[in-house]
């Protein structure tokens, strides 16, 4: 059983710990998901790596990632420093950054990858933790969607100045930017206050049943709800992670590449605008119910897919990213609240989001092999056509396999 620190966990959190929650979601935005397409923009331009190098560099924080995750679920569970923790995973991003542009040799940028995709799997099930432990299960819905409503305003802020210091300086300058962003979240995690964290409710209670008695793993697969919640999401995102690269790519048929980037800036910056204000009013709805909202997000994407391939029009095709803002934005409030309801007094919240993430992960992992084997058999149009029946798919799997979770519209399975 995880032990409280000697600090007594007050009844209702300081307004400023919950503003210091506000400021650490909106500058790990950009720290979580590392230096995305601007990686392969500096390997490129400056250090003039070819496409097999670049492909393997873009893939080691990913791989990472996904290799950390369960652990670190697991370990979000059972410590009570998650702020200490969570400011050291912070530190470890922005010293492989720094470092990366110090010392750009191959191995170096190569193991501050892998350093980046290590602490970058902490941050996801450690905020949710943290949120949990200062809010409780009643406030959980809200501050999940204000979590993630900064979280996207972040995303949007740190892509607009990565831009322009890439333009205006140099691609290194995106470097200091995450480092920059790094330690700004560090400040904000340490300014929450420890006595503000139930580190019992952080971890979803666990008074139903003795965890280190039963093996993790076991209590997870006896919950079906749970499996099934599980194979709807890997289908979503396998559907779902190759179809802005596809996008991208189709962008740059007929267009330079300084315009083919405008548009892949512009479909990026319109989703997540439009995440902003969804998942603020997901997790204002979510205690009237999560089912509704969730079949929502997934009957989006089979459409957006469709909508893809009726033109090439570029305006066409980015204003179609709004259906991707509001998918996701509502994704990713209801992902962690669903969890939360399922894993109810069981101690293994964060232990369940670490494995979700990582069946999720790998699924994001092979759907760019998966289309790009389709697409080069077949064509764009089609390609999006079988990534919209994969959607369709996990549209079905969590209509008929997954429950109403909200305590008070149904009865959910505890694990």
């Amino acid at each position: 059983m995880v032990t409280q620190m000697d600090v007594p966990h007050k009844a209702h959190p300081a307004v400023s710990s919950l503003r210091a929650l506000d400021g650490a979601n909106f500058f790990l935005a950009d720290v979580r998901d590392g230096l995305g397409p601007y990686l392969a923009i500096y390997l490129m331009t400056s250090l003039h790596w070819n496409a097999q190098n670049i492909g393997i560099a873009m893939s080691v924080m990913g791989v990472a990632t996904v290799i950390a995750q369960t652990p670190a679920g697991a370990l979000v569970d059972r410590t009570t420093r998650k702020r200490q923790y969570s400011i050291i995973a912070s530190g470890l991003i922005a010293t492989a950054a720094i470092v990366s542009i110090l010392f750009p040799t191959y191995w170096m940028i190569l193991g501050g990858q892998a350093v980046m995709g290590l602490a970058a799997a902490w941050f996801a099930p450690a905020l949710a933790a943290i949120t949990l432990g200062i809010v409780g299960p009643k406030g959980l819905d809200r501050r999940i969607g204000r979590n993630e409503t900064f979280n996207h305003a972040g995303n949007v802020v740190a892509a607009l100045l990565a831009g322009l210091l890439g333009y205006y300086l140099s691609p290194k300058a995106i470097f200091v930017l995450l480092a920059v962003m790094s330690v700004l979240s560090s400040l904000s995690i340490g300014l929450i206050q420890e006595s503000d964290i139930d580190h019992e409710k952080a971890r979803g209670d666990g008074q139903a049943e003795d965890t280190h008695k039963v093996s993790p793993m076991r209590m997870l697969l006896k919950n079906r709800p749970l499996l099934l919640f599980a194979l709807a999401c890997v289908l979503f995102h396998f559907a779902n992670a190759a179809m802005l690269p596809l996008l991208g790519q189709k962008l740059a048929v007929g267009n330079s590449a300084g315009a083919s980037s405008a548009y892949m800036s512009a479909c990026i910056i319109v989703a997540q605008l439009v995440m902003i204000p969804v998942s603020y009013l997901t997790g204002l709805y979510a205690p009237n119910g999560r089912k509704w909202m969730l079949l929502t997000a997934f009957a989006i994407l089979p459409v957006r897919g469709v909508l893809y391939t009726l033109t090439n029009d570029p305006v066409w095709l980015v204003s179609v990213q709004v259906l991707d803002g509001i998918g996701a934005g509502i994704f990713g409030v209801l992902s962690v609240l669903i969890v939360s309801d399922l894993t109810a007094g069981s101690g293994l919240f964060n232990t369940t989001q670490g494995a979700i993430a990582t069946a999720v992960g790998l699924g994001a992992s092979l759907s760019n092999a998966f289309a790009g084997a389709v697409l080069q058999h077949t064509n764009y149009q089609t390609t999006c056509l079988v990534l919209a029946a994969i959607a369709l798919l996990a549209l079905l799997v969590a209509w008929f396999g997954v429950p109403e979770t909200k305590k008070g519209t149904a009865d959910p399975e505890p694990v």
